[in-house]
Parts: C-alpha cells; sequence; structure tokens
C-alpha cells in the first residue's frame, strides 16, 4: 500500500522482479483482491510469475471465510489453468499458491479444507499461517 492504489501492479512487478526465485508471498488485497488475482497476477505479471524460478503465494488477509479462499482459487485458476491430482482434485501450477493467515484457528481451518474438497480443489493449493489472534486464542 505504500505504492498507492495507482502502482500497486508496479510494487508488485518490483517484488517479483527483486525476488527472481524462491517463494515470496504477498498480502494481495490492500484494495481489490479479485483484481489483483485477476488482472495483476493473472494479467499483466503472469509471464513474469510462470517466468520465475519459484513459487508466488498470494494472500488475501481478509474477507469471509471460507468463500474468500474458493473465490481467489477460482480466479487464479481461470488465469493460470489447473491440472488434476491423482485422486481428481485441482491444482494450480507450481509457479502459484495461496496462504490464509487471518482468522485461521482450528475449527476455521477444519471448515476450508473440507470446503476446499467440496469443491474440488487439491490441499496442497493452500498453505494456512496464523498470527496473534491465534496466540491470544489459546488458554
Amino acid at each position: 500500500t505504500s505504492w498507492g492504489r495507482e502502482k500497486e501492479v508496479d510494487a508488485m512487478r518490483n517484488m517479483l522482479q527483486q525476488y527472481p526465485q524462491g517463494l515470496v508471498a504477498c498480502v494481495s488485497d490492500s484494495y481489490d483482491i479479485y483484481k489483483a488475482c485477476s488482472d495483476y497476477w493473472g494479467g499483466e505479471l503472469k509471464s513474469l510469475i510462470e517466468n520465475r524460478n519459484g513459487t508466488l503465494v498470494v494472500r488475501p488477509d481478509s474477507g469471509e471465510l471460507p468463500k474468500i479462499v474458493l473465490d481467489v482459487l477460482d480466479r487464479l485458476a481461470a488465469k493460470f489453468g489447473t491440472t488434476k491430482t491423482s485422486t481428481g482434485h485441482k491444482l494450480l501450477p507450481p509457479c502459484i499458491r495461496v496462504i490464509q493467515g487471518d482468522g485461521i484457528d482450528i475449527n476455521s481451518l477444519d471448515m476450508i479444507l473440507k470446503s476446499m474438497k467440496d469443491a474440488g480443489w487439491a490441499a496442497d493449493n493452500l498453505a494456512f499461517g496464523s498470527g496473534g489472534a491465534l496466540l491470544q486464542k489459546l488458554h
């Protein structure tokens, strides 16, 4: 967000160029997660992502669970395509994945994975993070 809305895609491009290999995660909902997935990651920056020696991990950091995870997967799949796992689940290409950190606890984790399975998505598409809220929920 420090680059501003008008230069959001430039900030994303800069990150990919500064880290041309390996795993890189990016909070992508600063302004519009759907535009970020469809127009930036899956549009203007798609070839840069596909030609990196690594994986971009898209992070929606807000939104209603599990809907936001499924929506992001669907948007990325529309741009990057999918293959099928040996169990018949959809898998994004190795260059792109998703991480969900906001709102994660034992119950939401189970709910997200069940929703993904029901929608035909492989669990390998998603990583989970946990922030301070999770630590505060421990008793």
